[in-house]
């Protein structure tokens, strides 16, 4: 999938929604199975349920590792779920050099056939461009995250610059819009309009709406630039909605919700 492709679906679905599938099989609905059929199942069903407001959708690879190698096999499957309009994301927070970076690289682009993938940079330039090297898929780098951690480094005061800029500043010309993308944390959205200074036109993968306390809204007036330029993410706020049968009618209209609150700021695409 291409940025054009991208741009073309949220225009369509007047929408920057990033469905997270963090599947936990100790929060699935009563009906389904504890392993990694019920996962496959579950998922099946909110993706059939969101897929109208969805242009994206980010898979967690954690919660499918944990279950070892029936959790590979959920994470094959939800892959294989995904329509093709929508781009499909692994969350999986690689980052290491050389040919080990490469065949990170090959394993989520290539065997598994995700458009995206997460990385963290912290290695420098060569745990970052083998992922840079495949066409028509996209790197997203982690920029200023979210958890409680994130000040003991990405936003010390010790640090001049601040060290998440010095990593959007010198990420950035590594590769291109085309391919590159960054993570920016939706608890985060105060930073956006200095984040939009040092990056303008790249998209921006934006967790942390919902259950985090996120604000989409807030979000889009800081951080949309002028072919959109958002991914926003809803994870737990969405999938775990409800625990009753009715969790996928849920899941829709929570996905509804979110794409009206940010359709006002699509119309200019």
């Amino acid at each position: 999938m291409n940025i054009k492709a991208i741009r073309k679906e949220i225009k369509t679905k007047n929408s920057y929604l990033c469905v997270g599938l963090d599947t936990d099989i100790n929060r699935l609905p009563e009906g389904f199975t504890k392993d990694y059929r019920g996962v496959i199942a579950f998922n099946k069903e909110i993706i059939n349920a969101t897929h109208d407001y969805a242009i994206s959708y980010k898979v967690n690879t954690a919660f499918y590792e944990q279950l070892g190698s029936n959790g590979w096999k959920a994470l094959e499957k939800t892959r294989e779920m995904l329509p093709d309009n929508v781009l499909s994301i692994a969350d999986a927070k690689r980052g290491d050099i050389g040919n080990t970076s490469k065949m990170y690289a090959k394993a989520f682009f290539e065997t598994l056939g995700f458009d995206a993938v997460t990385v963290a940079p912290y290695m420098g330039i060569d745990s970052v461009q083998p992922f840079l090297e495949f066409d028509n898929k996209f790197t997203i780098v982690l920029g200023l995250t979210s958890n409680m951690g994130s000040v003991d480094f990405q936003t010390n005061t010790l640090y001049r610059p601040l060290l998440y800029k010095t990593v959007l500043k010198t990420v950035q010309s590594w590769g291109t819009v085309d391919n590159l993308m960054f993570v920016v944390g939706a608890t985060k959205a105060s930073a956006l309009k200095e984040i939009r200074d040092i990056i303008p036109n790249h998209f921006l993968l934006i967790p942390g709406v919902g259950a985090q306390g996120g604000s989409a809204k807030e979000v889009c007036v800081s951080g949309v630039n002028d072919h959109g330029g958002l991914l926003i993410n809803s994870s737990r706020g969405i999938i775990y909605a409800s625990d009753k049968k009715d969790f996928a009618d849920v899941a829709r209209q929570k996905a509804k919700e979110i794409a009206l609150e940010t359709k006002p700021y699509t119309q200019h695409l």
